[in-house]
């Protein structure tokens, strides 16, 4: 169960391409509370890009950079849908303050549609060579990291109004 004061966190997590971004968008718009996307946070923060963090730090930096941006977005006061990057649940650290923190949504999609989704974006550093064995190596890393959210949905086949319908219902249970 979680706790009442993290009524006002949405945490959104899931792989890259399962529609963070958008369901976070129309999830703010829909209750009137602030988006904010931790990739995007993490560059503003740190004035670059994740691309270029990614080559001139390397991945494990990046990761810190994003467990202090994230556990930033999480204890701020006003309600906000947060989008999270794929690998933001890599770290217990990230996931740990994410369940204490606000009501977790896992976003699950087929890899196929991933790929569809994500083939033509080259500012992805973990999809660098050939996207689909790519997808398929990260999908198999990944399997089972999703599984500790609150709610989980599978994106595949729903509009993503679809997904913020089954997303609010699943909020306002969780809390009543």
């Amino acid at each position: 169960m979680v706790s009442q004061a993290s009524r006002d966190k949405l945490i959104l997590i899931g792989f890259m391409g399962t529609g963070k971004s958008s369901v976070s968008r129309l999830l703010a718009d829909k209750l009137g509370w602030l988006r904010l996307d931790a990739d995007e946070e993490i560059e503003r923060a740190e004035g670059r890009t994740i691309p270029e963090i990614f080559a001139s730090d390397g991945e494990e930096a990046f990761r810190a950079i994003e467990s202090r941006v994230l556990a930033g977005l999480i204890n701020r006061k006003e309600p906000i849908v947060i989008a999270t990057g794929g690998g933001a649940v890599l770290r217990e650290e990230n996931r740990e303050a994410m369940l204490g923190g606000g009501f977790v949504v896992a976003l699950a999609c087929s890899a196929e549609r991933i790929i569809a989704r994500v083939k033509a974006d080259t500012e992805r550093p973990l999809l660098q060579g050939d996207v689909e064995s790519r997808v398929h190596a990260l999908l198999e890393q990944r399997k089972g990291i999703y599984d500790f959210a609150h709610f989980s949905i599978d994106t595949t086949e729903l509009t993503v109004e679809q997904v913020v319908e089954n997303v609010l219902r699943e909020w306002k249970l969780h809390f009543n």
